[in-house]
């Protein structure tokens, strides 16, 4: 009788889809901020100040988030699952600081941001739960 292997890395796994979310969410929110800043920030929870200097933080944003969409698919495509689960989980500071930049500037009673910034930061805490231990199984 043949045993089946599971697969835990790769294009068959959750861990690797869950992952995969973020890398294209990141690299959306990136390109919005390029294309529409102003629309980018009223999504991040702190609205552009109406000069024209203040764009150039959208699009310095924008660059940064497309390039960290882009090295995490890089890992994901070349299946590099312990590259992948330690960045995946270095990235978690980001939305972290979201959220506090978010509560700092709008406080509490931006619930939604808080939520969505919150929200994302627990979701890569999971996904990278799944992320090391698909790695310990390899």
């Amino acid at each position: 009788m043949k045993t089946q292997q599971i697969n835990f890395w790769g294009p068959g796994s959750a861990s690797y889809w869950l992952t995969m979310v973020v890398a294209v969410g990141i690299i959306f929110i990136g390109l919005r901020f390029i294309l529409a800043p102003n629309v980018g920030a009223d999504g991040f929870g702190v609205a552009l100040p109406h000069t024209y200097n203040a764009v150039g933080y959208a699009y310095a944003k924008g660059i940064r988030d497309i390039y960290s969409g882009i090295i995490l698919m890089i890992f994901l495509i070349l299946r590099k699952a312990s590259a992948t689960a330690i960045v995946f989980s270095a990235a978690i500071i980001i939305p972290a600081s979201d959220f506090l930049t978010i509560l700092s500037v709008n406080g509490v009673k931006d619930i939604t941001h808080l939520l969505i910034h919150g929200g994302t930061a627990v979701y890569m805490m999971i996904t990278s739960i799944f992320l090391f231990t698909a790695k310990s199984k390899n």
